[in-house]
């Protein structure tokens, strides 16, 4: 759960959010992490210490590699919630999404779909809970894809009644 605001500040930087999204695929080092992001090794290895200082990664293991240590970083948990009591919400969340978002490629159009229903608080609670539980394939194989799914208040005009 994401309340602390030193979490939100650690996930503000493109950077650090990108290298959150490259553990997710498995424990990395800050060598295997600065080719994967074509950065710099110490600038890698400044950034991952931002993000595991809130909590954000963890040293899963080590390995000894010629008189050294290596560690291996994953993130602390599986997924990033966002508490009720965070002074921040999901518009965090969106704005991280837009930052990682490519232009759609000629042979794989955009998929991007909105819309707009009517529900309870309870229904709202309910569609939330299901698209959580959504199983989705994650494999080695394939492009990347970002899926941002979200149940959120609108602010849409409604008309009155038909005469």
């Amino acid at each position: 759960m994401l309340r602390d605001p030193a979490q939100f500040k650690a996930l503000g930087h493109p950077l650090r959010h990108r290298l959150l999204i490259a553990l997710r695929q498995r424990p990395a080092t800050l060598a295997q992490l600065a080719a994967a992001l074509g950065a710099a090794k110490g600038t890698v290895g400044y950034h991952v210490k931002v993000l595991h200082d809130a909590g954000l990664v963890r040293v899963t293991h080590e390995r000894r590699v010629r008189g050294g240590t290596e560690q291996y970083y994953a993130p602390a948990s599986e997924r990033l919630r966002i508490a009720p009591d965070a002074p921040v919400g999901g518009e965090f969340l969106v704005r991280a999404a837009l930052a990682e978002m490519l232009p759609p490629a000629p042979d794989d159009p955009d998929r991007t779909l909105l819309r707009h229903v009517r529900l309870t608080a309870e229904q709202a609670a309910g569609v939330a809970a299901a698209l959580e539980a959504l199983q989705l394939p994650d494999g080695p194989e394939g492009r990347p894809y970002g899926v941002l799914l979200s149940v959120y208040r609108a602010d849409i005009p409604v008309l009155p009644p038909d005469d």
